[in-house]
């Protein structure tokens, strides 16, 4: 029997199972050596025949995967299966997962337009002052250029990024900032500090797909809670924090990713409260603050830096070439993540640091974030405009950033229109790749500064008819 032709056939019965086994293999459920449940047990969990049961197992053991032990049963062979993210998650909506959208975006080509990812083109970029401070550095002492930095990092970038966050209401000593190698490293790291794998974490939905993936390299539960234009839909904030007591809540308080929605005063402080209540840690990825005409209400703010974490990077404003981001922190959070990271990466780039710090002293930079502010918002205009007269609406109207949350109209399918896009040069961001409960299948992620391109909206057009 063909095996994708009849899903009810026992062909496609014994793929099933035998791809259940390789899913608990990759995901370490399953370790090498490891004895496989019984035919029987195996059988009656996955609500199959003893004889499909027994033909996975066979077809796996002519793999290589498992071994058959003479009057003992079946056990995983002794080579270490490498970790699978992928096999870990949901296979829903798998072909248009959150790699599928970072691998196209990340290896897409020059003539491949990308409204779905999340960074400017590179002609927005300042990239005379980065010129001028790779010029200064070239120049720079033989340590800079060589040695290693100091755990913390760069100690006049972290008194920078103080004056920084108190801009944005966050008072901070420079001893409380860590530099790190990127905002994903920032997080990866918080992770690790708070959190033991099989704790329950708690994201938005729709919320950023990396934070998904991340997390799932953690082992950890992931629970989301509907995001709405304020922020968190509270009242179910409460009711998951209250059954389902999780660690750690992750989000985006400023410009939040995918939608654009700025958090609100109120529910700021109606998200601190339950978080107190329930001893809830919180991170909170800024990295679009600098997109921001006026700055949002932030958590890390409203908290003082006691159960909040705050990190960010500049990898969307000034370059993502250059990786180099930070963590504000508690002070004692600040000393365990600091042994934490030269258990894992000994020091910080100590070159990426000063080649910041050069780029963020000179004059120039806020004339480009002025310039740019200004650009995103024509953008953000002009998409809003041409997306409409096309049926496609924005969920909100963003105060500022380059990402618009857009429903399709009725009867459309944002995955398929991702893989249709795709035969045309062309990478978009379905919805449900950010959403846990993948209830966004009618909703797409456009960044407006990509989506300058007339091909875009021609493309659209015609799909939608």
């Amino acid at each position: 029997m063909d095996e994708t032709s009849d899903l009810t056939g026992a062909g496609t019965l014994v793929a099933r199972t035998m791809q259940t086994v390789r899913q608990r293999i990759a995901a370490r459920t399953l370790a090498p050596g490891a004895k496989l449940p019984s035919i029987r047990a195996f059988a009656a969990a996955q609500r199959v025949s003893k004889s499909t049961v027994v033909e996975a197992y066979d077809r796996l053991a002519a793999e290589g995967v498992i071994q058959s032990r003479r009057g003992s049963g079946f056990y995983v062979a002794g080579h270490l299966a490498p970790l699978s993210l992928a096999d870990m998650g949901p296979r829903l909506d798998r072909s248009v997962d959150p790699f599928w959208i970072s691998r196209q975006s990340l290896e897409a080509g020059d003539d491949v337009l990308k409204p779905g990812c999340g960074w400017l083109p590179p002609s927005w970029m300042p990239e005379p002052s980065l010129r001028r401070a790779l010029r200064g550095l070239s120049r720079a002492d033989n340590a800079v250029l060589t040695d290693y930095g100091s755990p913390l990092g760069l100690r006049p970038l972290r008194q920078l990024l103080s004056r920084r966050l108190t801009d944005h209401g966050v008072e901070v000593a420079p001893e409380q900032i860590m530099l790190t190698d990127s905002g994903t490293q920032a997080i990866d790291l918080v992770c690790r500090f708070l959190l033991e794998p099989g704790d329950t974490v708690l994201v938005d939905d729709p919320g950023y797909y990396n934070f998904h993936a991340l997390l799932r390299a953690h082992r950890v539960r992931i629970v989301g809670v509907p995001f709405t234009p304020h922020g968190p839909d509270v009242e179910a904030f409460a009711q998951v924090l209250a059954s389902e007591r999780p660690r750690l809540y992750i989000t985006n308080s400023g410009l939040h990713n995918p939608t654009g929605a700025s958090l609100s005063s109120v529910t700021a402080h109606r998200i601190l409260k339950l978080a107190e209540q329930h001893d809830l840690a919180v991170v909170d990825d800024d990295i679009f603050a600098d997109f921001e005409h006026e700055p949002a209400p932030r958590l890390a703010a409203f908290d003082g830096l006691n159960r909040v974490v705050q990190i960010g990077s500049f990898s969307k404003t000034l370059s993502a070439s250059v990786r180099c981001g930070y963590i504000a922190a508690r002070p004692d959070w600040i000393e365990g993540l600091t042994d934490l990271k030269i258990a894992t990466t000994f020091s910080s780039g100590r070159l990426a640091a000063e080649l910041l710090l050069a780029a963020l002293k000179d004059g120039t930079y806020r004339k480009h974030l002025d310039a740019l502010r200004g650009r995103l918002a024509d953008a953000m205009g002009s998409t809003s405009a041409r997306l409409r007269k096309l049926g496609i609406t924005p969920w909100v109207e963003p105060k500022a950033g380059i990402f618009l949350w857009c429903r399709l109209p009725d009867g459309f399918d944002a995955s398929d229109l991702a893989q249709r896009a795709l035969a045309a040069n062309i990478v978009l961001a379905p919805g449900n790749a950010f959403s846990l409960s993948q209830s966004a299948g009618s909703f797409l992620r456009f960044n407006v500064a990509q989506s300058t391109d007339p091909r875009i909206f021609q493309f659209l057009q015609s799909a939608l008819r």
